[in-house]
């Protein structure tokens, strides 16, 4: 199938809407935890994770800030300028799912999709107890996206807890291992399985892919 601009935007909206949220392919599943001046926490659902820097260890993620809906995981985060980034485990795509809904502000979505607070020293964002892959961390700027009307909110990581089991010597994580998911669009969950590992790329070690058999140049 060959879809033109012209053609894509003459689609009916709900299938536009799904065809371009699962262009970009298997994204990140995160919940993205956070806490008021009032101690009312929220569990919000999101798929735009991305590496910003790792020295400083900088992360970011979309926001869409809407004037006929609160955004309450903006809120918090502008508040008290930190908030946490928990993987989904695989045994919990339902209930993160579900997180998605627009509970008012008085509702924690920790309570009502059944997730459990946790918190580490004196840091005071909750991060997810089901989570195996987690980070804590400090909001250092909020960089409005005019194209698209939307917030990339950056956070420098504080805190990070990774198991032991899914972390080789040289640093790399197994995602797989982790039992993180990733999402397809605005409803679809992909378990994570490591199909290759490859050495740091250089030119001069790069295979002669033309060939049938696969040499290396020396």
């Amino acid at each position: 199938m060959y879809l033109s601009e012209s053609s894509i935007e003459k689609m009916p909206h709900v299938k536009r809407l799904n065809i371009i949220n699962s262009v970009s392919g298997i994204k990140p599943g995160n919940l993205i935890g956070t806490k008021d001046k009032n101690d009312q926490t929220n569990l919000a659902i999101i798929s735009s994770v991305v590496h910003l820097g790792s020295n400083p260890p900088y992360l970011g993620f979309i926001l869409r800030p809407d004037q006929n809906v609160r955004r309450h995981t903006h809120e918090n985060i502008s508040e008290n300028k930190v908030f946490t980034i928990n993987h989904i485990p695989s045994d919990f795509i339902e209930r993160a799912h579900y997180t998605s809904a627009k509970f008012d502000k008085n509702i924690s979505e920790f309570q009502k999709c059944g997730f459990t607070e946790e918190y580490y020293e004196d840091f005071t964002a909750p991060f997810v107890k089901e989570s195996k892959l987690k980070m804590g961390l400090i909001h250092e700027e909020s960089v409005p996206i005019k194209s698209s009307n939307t917030l990339m909110i950056i956070g420098r990581i504080l805190h990070l807890i990774i198991p032991d089991t899914s972390l080789s010597e040289e640093g790399y994580i197994d995602l797989g291992v982790a039992d993180s998911v990733g999402i397809s669009g605005l409803n679809a969950y992909y378990t994570l399985k490591k199909v290759g590992e490859f050495p740091y790329a250089r030119v001069e070690k790069t295979p002669e892919f033309n060939d049938k058999k696969t040499k290396f140049t020396s």
